[in-house]
């Protein structure tokens, strides 16, 4: 059994087809770490929540320039086969506020690795767009 937190909002069908249209879009976009269009699904400043190393809990606001540096650095060149499963839970706040859970298996040339984070998303003009990250293990980069 699945436990979901009230929020007094009841999703649409278009809602939740829309964020996993989102979510398809960005996940074939890192694929081909196309990180200049993934920025392009984010609103800017954004913000980040993370832990470092000291197990202290870290949170920082980027610009499009520092996504996009941190995540080619991260993501590297695309020279490598990189696939994602994810499963992933939203809970709609409104029809225009979105935390979505995921967790995740990213596999790169042959290595797998467990995900588990969040994001917030907000619809603007119809279209989503991610606003914060949620991550454990990325504070000593904030």
């Amino acid at each position: 059994m699945t436990f979901l937190p009230e929020t007094g909002y009841v999703p649409t069908d278009e809602d939740r087809a829309s964020l996993d249209a989102w979510f398809a879009a960005y996940d074939a976009l890192s694929a081909k770490r196309d990180v200049e269009r993934m920025a392009d699904l984010a609103v800017f400043p954004l913000n980040l929540v993370s832990d470092d190393s000291a197990g202290d809990g870290r949170a920082a606001q980027w610009d499009r320039e520092q996504y996009v540096g941190t995540m080619t650095h991260v993501m590297g060149d695309g020279s490598e086969d990189i696939s994602f499963e994810s499963t992933r839970t939203p809970v709609f706040l409104s029809s225009a506020m979105a935390v979505v859970f995921t967790d995740s298996v990213m596999t790169a040339n042959g290595e797998t690795q467990r995900l588990r984070y969040a994001d917030i998303l907000i619809r603007r003009g119809g279209s989503w767009a991610f606003q914060t990250m949620i991550q454990g293990g990325w504070g000593d980069n904030l």
